[in-house]
């Protein structure tokens, strides 16, 4: 269940042949002590109380859990529902007691709802470890055998993509967008009076975009691939992503404000989901589709909110540069006192206007993504980026008075020959001195990353580079880069990317992998190399390279591919071959396209 991309909601000791007992609120008094020692600011009622009792939960430190907009935005939902009593909870490091709700200070086994917000792989393990702090049995099935127990689920933009490595620990997935499903998913649990945990998992699975593992058992064949996912209920096999047609319907803006969250001050404006380029690695832009856009007006209207109470404004979306109306929507945000901060911009996009616009609000520093350093590798992902669509963007940047870029490039990516690494050194020298105005930029950090196949994208069936010649790469990157002046070089490791990717392509075996690094305490990078030497026939799990380092068949059955996100997988293939033939797509044109049968 997600707002603007991440979020959940989840059901607890509804299906033990017991009613809810209707006539005391499960919400009490809450304590509000939290909210202050955090200089919470609300810009929301929440009701009193409810028969239901919610804790959103975010897997993931409290500075980091109030930066996500689509978690704000799913508590709102949910505290304002005069039926349900809300609270949250986050990741607790270092904290040996019990792990309890933020306001109310509950036991978080004592609600009925354990709702999870999960933006990220990252953040699987977490999950677990919140579990564990609440005193709950990690697996679902070991929860169903105790009494009163919370149902958990789960949702958010990382379980859109691929739920399976934590199938075993959630007990229902919602896969969709929180305005559009929320609601009928709590209707369901409202209404499960006497329901046993069998008949209430049955009544949600019959939600659209709901998906309860433990109606779908999955075998796997000699070779360990996938071969059958039987599904065992009434409702479809296949589980339908569910999205919000028209956002200006709601707006989705930041509702608590705190200094101690991540961009503490700014306030968040979202002003579009999905984006309609196509960049053929980014599964933003598929798992979103179709591309959607809030109005100028809708967009002013939160604007005018947030300069009530802060003077930076995140315009929130996957690429804010083709947002309608975004220059003169910036030059309204400088005219009314305040800084806009598009959170993406795509280098081609960046008229002079816009520029101008950025620069007179204050901002010295705009971040880019080339991705690649050449044209040709560009072709390959679709980014429909030339390098004279950058040089001029970078242009009128720097001619207003930006002085700072930050640059994303990847490497690993299908194809990548030497000559491409290469071109990222030479890209950014030719950005130090920027032509015509003979300006130099005071400062150009390279952030780069190594490619992750990403499930429903075009690119999903193709392997992660080896560790060793992304190291290889990296290094000589480093290497050439720290000759050049006033250039910052960051980087993930090759060894994150790798543990990304075996959770974004695993299968639901990897929940042992996650059992694991849980049971070592988070040591992820370590357990992974035990199973990787292992070969996992022992453990029942393939070694990590099965997930990682392996071309999957374009016809064989991926752990992923129940999800039916409305895109035909003939659109995706096309997609694939267009991008070892170096031929770019245009981007979407949702009014008269049909390519990917999404729209």
């Amino acid at each position: 269940m997600s707002g603007s991309g991440g979020s959940t909601c989840a059901a607890g000791r509804l299906g033990k042949g017991r009613p809810i007992n209707r006539s005391v609120p499960t919400r009490g008094a809450p304590d509000f002590s939290s909210r202050a020692a955090r200089g919470e600011s609300w810009l929301f009622h929440p009701t009193a109380g409810g028969e239901l009792s919610v804790c959103l939960i975010y897997p993931n430190v409290y500075s980091v859990a109030m930066a996500n907009l689509g978690y704000q935005a799913v508590y709102r939902i949910l505290a304002e529902h005069p039926r349900i009593g809300c609270d949250r909870a986050y990741l607790q490091q270092g904290v040996p007691r019990r792990l309890v709700s933020f306001e109310g200070h509950r036991p978080l086994s004592d609600f009925d709802v354990l709702a999870f917000s999960i933006s990220c792989e990252a953040d699987y393990v977490n999950v677990l470890s919140i579990l564990a702090a609440a005193g709950l049995p990690l697996r679902g099935e070991e929860r169903s055998r105790h009494g009163r127990m919370p149902l958990v689920v789960a949702g958010g933009p990382a379980t859109f993509l691929n739920p399976e490595p934590l199938a075993d620990f959630v007990d229902v997935f919602l896969i969709g967008e929180a305005e559009e499903m929320v609601s009928e998913f709590l209707d369901v649990l409202l209404g499960a009076r006497d329901y046993s945990r069998r008949d209430l998992l049955e009544a949600v699975g019959g939600v659209a975009g709901a998906y309860v593992p433990e109606h779908y058992t999955p075998r796997y064949g000699a070779d360990g691939r996938l071969v059958a996912f039987d599904h065992e209920s009434r409702g479809p096999g296949r589980v339908r992503r569910r999205w919000l047609a028209d956002l200006n319907q709601s707006a989705t803006t930041s509702q608590i404000l705190t200094s101690d969250a991540v961009f503490g001050g700014m306030f968040m404006v979202e002003g579009g989901r999905g984006c309609g380029w196509g960049c053929r690695f980014c599964a933003a832009g598929y798992v979103y589709r179709p591309v959607r856009y809030r109005s100028e007006a809708c967009v002013r209207a939160g604007i005018a909110e947030g300069l009530k109470h802060r003077t930076t404004i995140g315009l929130v979306g996957p690429e804010m540069g083709s947002l309608p109306g975004v220059a003169s929507t910036c030059e309204h945000v400088v005219a009314s006192g305040g800084r806009p901060s598009p959170s993406s911009l795509k280098a081609d996009v960046i008229s002079e206007r816009l520029a101008r616009a950025l620069a007179a609000g204050g901002n010295r520093s705009v971040t880019l993504a080339p991705e690649a350093g050449s044209e040709r590798m560009r072709r390959v992902i679709n980014k429909n980026l030339t390098e004279g669509e950058i040089m001029r963007a970078v242009r009128w940047l720097v001619s207003e008075g930006v002085d700072r870029l930050k640059l994303y490039f990847m490497i690993g990516l299908p194809t990548e020959r030497d000559d491409d690494v290469e071109a990222i050194v030479d890209l950014v020298e030719r950005m130090r001195v920027v032509p015509r105005i003979g300006r130099r930029i005071r400062s150009l950090t390279v952030s780069v990353n190594s490619f992750v196949p990403k499930p429903s994208t075009p690119l999903q069936w193709e392997p992660m580079e080896s560790l060793g010649t992304l190291q290889q790469k990296l290094a000589r990157l480093r290497r050439r880069l720290a000759s050049l002046p006033n250039v910052v070089v960051e980087a993930q490791s090759p060894r994150e990317a790798y543990y990304q990717t075996a959770l974004s392509r695993g299968d639901r075996r990897v929940g042992i992998i996650l059992e694991a690094i849980h049971r070592r305490r988070g040591a992820w990078w370590a357990v992974l190399q035990e199973f990787r030497h292992a070969g996992g026939a022992s453990r029942c799990v393939p070694s990590p390279d099965f997930y990682v380092h392996r071309a999957y068949d374009p016809g064989e059955m991926v752990p992923w591919g129940f999800i039916d996100h409305g895109i035909d997988t003939r659109f995706l293939l096309a997609e694939r071959r267009k991008a070892f033939a170096g031929f770019e797509t245009p981007p979407c044109d949702v009014a008269t396209c049909r390519s990917c049968r999404l729209c």
